[in-house]
């Protein structure tokens, strides 16, 4: 019965998080107003927040599952290289099963790209 589950990132300011979620990552905008936008791709969204409040609360860590993690690698670090992460920065194989690699932001919210063995 569930079918999605879509996190609320805070931002300072809005537009740090249009800069990592649209223009790094690929997302595209499906609704935006003055302190919120809704970005997707594919089967992942996220509600962007404009909340300097809670964002000096929470900078999360968030995760991305895909079938692909070789070419989403391929496209992400050519997109934005400077954002991958300090300890995350190439595709490997995690102690739980999956490989993975991950992204981090200027304001440190993180998301993990992870493929599972099939």
């Amino acid at each position: 019965m569930f079918k999605n589950l879509i996190p609320k990132i805070f931002y300072d300011h809005l537009q740090d998080g249009l800069e990592f979620f649209v223009d790094a990552l690929g997302f595209e905008v499906q609704y935006r107003d003055a302190n919120l936008a809704v970005v997707a791709r594919d089967g992942a969204k996220a509600y962007l927040v404009e909340s300097p409040e809670y964002a000096a609360k929470d900078r999360p860590e968030l995760t991305v599952d895909t079938d692909d993690v070789d070419a989403v690698f391929r496209e992400l670090s050519a997109r934005a290289p400077q954002l991958l992460h300090p300890n995350s920065n190439v595709v490997s194989a995690k102690p739980w099963g999956a490989r993975e690699f991950a992204m981090l932001d200027k304001t440190t919210v993180c998301v993990n790209f992870r493929e599972w063995p099939r």
